[in-house]
């Protein structure tokens, strides 16, 4: 199905606000990037802030579709996919186009708790911890909210250090505090 300018323009603004950052990347620069006018772009979103959280909900919904069929392809149980959580990240890390997760450079670019680019960030993050919970669960671990937090906190890490660069394999080391995790709370 051909996408339609609305779709095309959230696509090319995700793809320019990740690699530029959120307020580097003007409205002019999406005009040129895009090659839709901005009489256009405002007819489809009154705001930048509009666009910007049409961004993050594409990109949310592209990793979560990537990510999670991954995961399944690589895992069949529970404890498999935890594990398999990492194994995804260094995937991600390893690809031309990493630049770090696009949702902390959004908190971090908006960092009032009560902006909803700031609000957005913390709800795709709470989203990413319900399914970590859900594995944990699924997996009848131990002390299953803990758990779920600490992964989360691992993987979380393994992007800021990605992200930083100081480590030839931040999900490889991550996975390894992982399995600790996961066998002790088994």
């Amino acid at each position: 199905m051909r996408k339609n300018k609305r779709d095309e323009l959230v696509e090319k603004a995700m793809e320019t606000f990740y690699r530029n950052g959120f307020h580097a990347t003007g409205m002019d620069m999406l005009v040129a990037e895009s090659g839709i006018s901005k009489t256009s772009m405002y007819k489809h979103f009154k705001s930048k802030e509009d666009l910007i959280l049409a961004a993050l909900g594409l990109r949310e919904q592209q990793f979560n579709d990537w990510s999670t069929k991954r995961v399944c392809e690589l895992a069949s149980e529970p404890k498999g996919q935890l594990l398999a959580l990492f194994d995804v990240l260094g995937e991600w890390f390893r690809e031309d186009t990493f630049k770090s997760c696009m949702f902390i450079k959004a908190s971090s670019e908006y960092p009032e708790p009560d902006h909803p680019i700031h609000q957005q960030t913390v709800e795709q993050r709470n989203t990413m911890y319900q399914g970590v919970l859900a594995l944990v669960e699924a997996a009848h671990l131990k002390n299953p909210e803990a758990l779920a937090r600490q992964l989360l906190m691992l993987q979380e890490g393994a992007i800021i250090t990605a992200h930083f660069g100081n480590s030839d394999d931040p999900a490889g080391e991550a996975k390894k505090a992982a399995k600790a995790l996961i066998d002790a709370a088994s």
